[in-house]
């Protein structure tokens, strides 16, 4: 089984506060299971060209949590030349994930303890 859990904030989108719920909800999912170490966060990018609010919410909300955390990794960092993935991929295994090394500003890692 993978330890990986994905979820998307950005569809539909929606106000703040239903997007940090839903982060709270898969942390404690995460958190609680036995296989399970990783949520990946699919929050988007932004349809104006820039960074998009939903973005900002699940980036503030994952540095707000951190110390939940064994680390945060932006979806642009995420490769296996960074030593956070490094770590990660070290402690839980190695699992699929196409957004590895396609530096994805729509995504974030996550990894719980």
């Amino acid at each position: 089984m993978t330890p990986l859990y994905t979820i998307d904030v950005a569809h539909p989108p929606r106000p703040s506060s239903a997007v940090e719920h839903q982060l709270a909800d898969a942390w404690l999912h995460v958190r609680r299971s036995r296989q399970l170490r990783v949520l990946k966060v699919i929050h988007g990018y932004g349809s104006s060209g820039g960074p998009g609010s939903i973005r900002d919410t699940a980036r503030n909300w994952a540095w707000d949590h951190r110390r939940h955390f064994c680390a945060v990794i932006n979806g642009e960092e995420y490769s296996l030349q960074d030593i956070r993935t490094q770590d990660l991929r070290k402690a839980v295994g190695d699992f699929t994930d196409p957004d590895l090394g396609g530096s994805n500003p729509g995504v974030l890692i996550i990894w719980i303890h």
